[in-house]
Formats: structure tokens, sequence, C-alpha cells
């Protein structure tokens, strides 16, 4: 499964304690994580993460390109929801994405420790469903169009 990990700068904290107390689940899985939080992580906990830019410097965007390709099954979003952030838009932009797309989003401590256990006893295994409807509809995609290409060119 494709996990991303993001975390505002007041919950950076709690998601390095997240990640220690779930390494074992996690590193069985492929991380995707913006750039601060992402590093932070690696410090702390030996864990493979494909690291984006920051998010106020459109790593969350770029992890919202993933939600959009239906290339994420879970992102574990720690907000902080007291604080104003400058990347707000992006921040709405990839919660939506997780909605049309039907992909898991946890935005605290309890609901990712909910997600995480539960990817860990297969309940997230549709997933792998959706994501196999995806391939077989991007490779018709790709036959039509190769049919169209080669009938074009016959002309």
């Amino acid at each position: 499964m494709n996990i991303a990990l993001i975390a505002h700068d007041n919950s950076k904290e709690k998601m390095i304690q997240f990640t220690r107390a779930y390494q074992r689940y996690l590193e069985k899985h492929n991380l995707y994580a913006t750039g601060t939080t992402g590093a932070r992580i690696q410090q702390k906990v030996k864990l493979d993460i494909h690291l984006f830019r920051s998010g106020p410097l459109g790593g969350d965007q770029e992890i919202g390109a993933m939600a959009a390709n239906n290339e994420l099954d879970m992102v574990i979003f720690f907000r902080d929801p007291l604080t104003p952030q400058p990347h707000d838009p992006g921040i709405s932009a990839l919660m939506r994405l997780c909605d049309v797309y039907d992909i898991p989003l946890a935005t605290n401590m309890g609901s990712a420790e909910i997600l995480i256990r539960s990817l860990d006893r297969g309940d997230l295994e549709w997933r792998n469903v959706i994501r196999e409807d995806k391939e077989k509809e991007l490779l018709k995609k790709s036959l039509f169009f190769e049919s169209v290409k080669s009938n074009i060119f016959h002309y």
C-alpha cells in the first residue's frame, strides 16, 4: 500500500511518536511524505520514505497529484487546527481529493491508529481492487489509442 505522511509544524512530534509506535506496520508499505515531515521522521525512526517538497513549497500538491491519479491508499495528516496555515488551499484540495477518490484519511492520532490497525488486518484490501481496475482501464485506453494510431497511419 502507498501511504502519505504529513504533519503541520506543531504536530510533527506527534507524527514522529506515531511512526515510532507503528514502525513495524509502516515498514511493510511504500511511504511518502512532505519534505520537512519526512526528514524529521527519518532522523528519529528507521523508515524508508520518499520525500516530496515541504508542504508550503508544493509538497501537499505533489501528494495531491498522487491522490488525483489514485496512486495513494491512505493519507495520515496530523493537522494543527488551532494555527492558521499559509498553504490552507493546498491542504483543503488534498483532503477533497481523498474524498473524491475514497482514499482513507486520518487527521489525528486516534484515527491514524484505527487506519493502521485495519490495514494490518487486511481491511483495506479493496484499495488493491481499485488499483487493478485502474490498471485495466489504462490498458484499455492504451490499446484503443494504439488501434486509432495504426488506423490513422494506415490511410
